[in-house]
């Protein structure tokens, strides 16, 4: 995953950091932004807020070496992504079902 200036900007900004470890920090939110699609599914850290705040605190405990206590203290967090993906994918399957079995036409000739 790459970091864009833009996120880091906001990562640092958030973090009150200076420009002496971007690296470091792009490093880490890759990292954050990996573990979390494991665990809550495919999301846009550009487009989707709740991810990127999320993504946001992951590293914020990782920057700050407490990743020991991330996950129990986001569980709900990350869960609730978790099950807003899983739905969403339940209804896209759902609209593609509905919309083949409503292009399919049979044709009945009686002799």
């Amino acid at each position: 995953m790459t970091i864009t200036d833009e996120i880091l900007t906001e990562f640092k900004e958030r973090m009150h950091l200076g420009n002496h470890e971007d690296s470091n920090l792009r490093r880490i939110l890759s990292a954050s932004v990996k573990a979390l699609r494991r665990s809550c599914g495919d999301y846009d850290l550009v487009i989707d807020e709740e991810f990127k705040e999320l993504v946001f605190e992951r590293s914020r405990y990782v920057y700050n070496d407490a990743l020991e206590y991330f996950e129990t203290n986001f569980l709900s967090q990350i869960n609730g992504l978790a099950i807003d993906k899983a739905l969403e994918e339940i209804v896209l399957e759902d609209d593609t079902t509905t919309t083949t079995t409503s292009t399919t036409t049979t044709t009945t000739t009686v002799i």
